[in-house]
């Protein structure tokens, strides 16, 4: 008859293999902690680094989004926050864009004004053309694939412009405010299904 062999189990102190994983375990514990709080200490900066703007936009929650196209490329991906929705132009909104190509800053300044221009009703005068283009060229930065500007209207005050969380122009010209971000809201757009899409009108 055989007889089995029964295990036998060591009570006591672990051995010297058992103490080595055990600091390996602690050492990648703390590194995963350490982790976590470095970033939270990121996310939290980059949520303050929102803010300039947002201060203006009080409670900002998404009007709508989408992208502009030229030719089958993407141009910018546009944002439209506000604090109330559907849209309501008495309140101070803001337009972000994300741009995917490269722009100078005077082809910037030159499109926005080439675009008031063919969608105003009447004829603008062209000193005031041309101060509005001034100061643009003034306020744009050259811009690149990842850039972000962000444009706040501010009913009767006018417009700030923002480089992510850089402010670079206060316009203190409502006109020129509502006629720039009429470019995006207004019509006869130059996108249509882009303008629906930033009002929340299609999904």
């Amino acid at each position: 008859m055989s007889i089995a062999t029964v295990p036998s189990f060591r009570f006591g102190p672990p051995d010297r293999g058992d103490r080595s994983r055990w600091r390996l375990v602690a050492c990648a514990l703390r590194f995963a902690l350490l982790s976590a709080f470095l970033l939270g200490l990121c996310w939290s900066g980059a949520v303050q680094a929102a803010a300039p703007w947002r201060e203006l936009v009080p409670q900002a929650q998404t009007v709508g989004s989408g992208t502009m196209r030229w030719l089958g490329f993407r141009i910018y991906h546009a944002t439209l926050w506000a604090s109330q929705r559907p849209l309501d132009d008495s309140q101070p909104f803001a337009l972000q864009l994300d741009y995917k190509i490269a722009i100078s800053r005077d082809r910037l300044a030159s499109t926005s004004i080439e675009e008031i221009q063919r969608m105003s009703a009447a004829p603008i005068a062209g000193p005031t053309l041309a101060r509005w283009k001034s100061e643009l060229g003034r306020a744009f930065v050259d811009v690149a694939d990842g850039d972000e500007l962000v444009g706040v209207y501010l009913p009767q005050r006018g417009m700030r412009l923002y480089d992510r969380d850089k402010l670079l122009a206060e316009i203190a010209d409502p006109e020129l405010a509502r006629a720039f971000f009429n470019i995006w809201l207004g019509q006869p757009s130059r996108d249509e299904s882009l303008r629906r899409r930033l009002l929340g009108e299609t999904p």
